[in-house]
């Protein structure tokens, strides 16, 4: 039956069956809808790259996870940007209002703006309450010793980081390596400057891995260097798939803090150690971490990992008297005792605040590696805080164990700055624009305390001549050759090879220095003469002057 049109004058109107059955245009709506899967996938993508470059973001990670106070802080962005989005319009106006200007307000601003106020104003409070916490930890497990170990005389510190670095470039003769960071290493019972033989340059970097070990005698003031060769899989100074550090994140432990990486000879082969260490978390008086000891990890030539304990670490043939425990947390440790009479005395009165001791010197940071009668270990000189630059307390910490012990003098004791100072004023006759007096160490010999210096080139091309400054007294005796320091060290009386300038022992006191000085004042030569001896001065007698041979006497009284 077909349907009859509407007639002219009716109230019905046409109706389009294809219309009606089309479905409504919803397209505003889907429009303003938020477009959830390419957001979800966009999110996935990032997670994954995030996590596959997670090495990259750990120092940030590490922060906010070692930070609780800086948690609360993101906490409360968090719950700031969700209150703005249920306010609506009402937060920005009322923030427009007080700024009397026209603000754009979104809830990702007003969530980013809370928590940069938090980090600024949480993250010192953090530190200080951590570092009362880290004092009262050092101070309790640290012993007060009456005296110090004395040094080991047959390994004795005498060449510089710096200088070990000048012997090492020096001798490189592989144009697509480079020496890398220096640390000390112990081989076969002698310390030295132990260094990565790494690729240099982009393309090497890409294409070559670590290919050795560059080691610098450090007992001894000659270029005594030597390398160790063969490939690392995983190296120091490679491309980052390769690195050391990447391995270490991505396939153990990602929570901890690890530090600089050290070359180890064993047997000739080479191993790469890691000290590292986490966090403990503390809720009172306020959430906060401190660090510890965690252990080392050892990478071995083919890239195996070994994660170990602090006590399996010492027990280790392989790290027989190496470094073991973090430096960094060595340091640490001592600078926080700063606290130890709490914060607020740190901050007003100071009674017995300690800083760590400034030094001379290019690069030669606390803490120092040495060598002494009872194994290795490490020493931080501290002095007064203010402008006090005597030595006021001398930390030890065994290099094996992490056994903290505290010297106290109980007489005045000459800083590291001040043996600086003695050493230059000793020497007149040397020209201190061209030279530096380095690496301040106190050494005991024969239990009397003296500090070692040496005196370095400003190019650092070598070690002009080691002093020790006695603590106590200020006296100073220096030495040009490696036997006789040895010897000082050893309490015996050094005997230098005599030369024309220097003809006796250096421990006895000239009569008369007399000195040849170039026009612009620099000493050219300078000559001792002691009180069993004359001084002749002679005119020649082709001169213009004339006059005859005038001879003058200066006899010891």
């Amino acid at each position: 039956m077909s349907e009859r049109p509407p007639s002219d004058d009716s109230d019905e109107q046409p109706f389009d069956t294809d219309l009606a059955d089309w479905p409504s245009d919803d397209s505003d709506q889907d429009q303003s809808a938020p477009p959830w899967i390419p957001l979800g996938i966009v999110g996935i993508l990032g997670v994954a790259v995030g996590w596959f470059f997670r090495p990259w973001l750990h120092g940030l990670i590490y922060t906010v996870y070692t930070t609780p106070l800086l948690l609360l802080g993101i906490i409360a962005g968090s719950i700031a940007a969700w209150v703005t989005v249920r306010a609506g319009d009402r937060v920005e106006t009322v923030i427009n209002t007080l700024s009397s200007s026209d603000h754009t307000i979104t809830p990702l601003r007003v969530g980013v703006v809370v928590v940069v106020i938090a980090a600024f104003a949480l993250m010192p409070v953090a530190n200080a309450v951590a570092g009362v916490t880290l004092s009262d930890q050092t101070m309790s497990q640290t012993a007060t010793v009456e005296q110090l170990d004395d040094v080991d005389a047959d390994n004795p510190r005498i060449v510089t980081r710096a200088v070990a670095e000048r012997y090492a470039s020096n001798t490189l003769n592989r144009p697509q390596y480079r020496v890398g960071e220096t640390d000390i290493s112990v081989v076969n019972g002698t310390p030295y400057w132990a260094a990565p033989l790494a690729p240099d340059g982009l393309f090497n970097t890409i294409t070559k891995r670590q290919a050795g070990t560059v080691l610098v005698d450090m007992t001894t003031q000659q270029a005594n260097v030597r390398s160790v060769d063969g490939e690392l899989e995983t190296g120091v100074g490679t491309i980052f798939y390769r690195n050391y550090r990447w391995k270490l994140l991505k396939s153990q432990a990602y929570l901890v803090d690890y530090g600089d990486p050290k070359m180890v000879i064993h047997n000739e082969t080479q191993y790469i150690t890691v000290p590292y260490t986490e966090p403990t978390f503390h809720l009172t008086p306020l959430p906060h971490s401190t660090p510890q000891w965690g252990g080392v990890a050892v990478i071995d030539p083919s890239g195996s990992i070994d994660m170990l304990s602090p006590s399996e670490a010492a027990a280790s043939p392989i790290l027989d008297t190496q470094q073991l425990y973090p430096e960094k947390l060595a340091l640490q440790s001592v600078a926080a005792t700063k606290y130890r009479n709490g914060i607020l005395n740190t901050y007003t009165s100071h009674e017995d605040e300690i800083e760590i001791a400034p030094l001379p010197g290019d690069g030669n940071d606390q803490p120092f590696f040495i060598l002494s009668e009872s194994g290795p270990q490490y020493v931080v000189a501290v002095e007064p805080y203010g402008d006090a630059q005597g030595l006021q307390e001398l930390w030890t910490i065994d290099g094996q164990t992490g056994t903290f012990e505290r010297y106290i003098p109980t007489d005045s004791l000459f800083g590291p700055q001040r043996a600086a100072d003695l050493v230059r004023q000793s020497a007149p006759q040397t020209d201190w624009d061209r030279f530096s007096p380095a690496e301040p160490i106190l050494t005991v010999i024969d239990d009397r305390e003296y500090w070692q210096v040496r005196v370095v080139p400003e190019d650092n091309s070598g070690i002009a001549y080691v002093a020790f400054v006695d603590a106590r007294s200020g006296n100073v005796d220096s030495f040009e050759e490696t036997d006789a320091i040895s010897q000082f060290l050893a309490g015996e009386t050094p005997v230098e090879n005599p030369t024309e300038t220097d003809p006796v022992t250096p421990t006895e006191t000239p009569t008369v220095i007399v000195q040849r000085v170039a026009e612009n004042g620099t000493v050219i030569e300078t000559m001792r003469v002691y009180d069993d001896e004359s001084l002749e001065i002679r005119t020649p007698t082709n001169t213009s002057v004339g006059t005859e041979n005038a001879t003058a006497q200066a006899l010891g009284s």
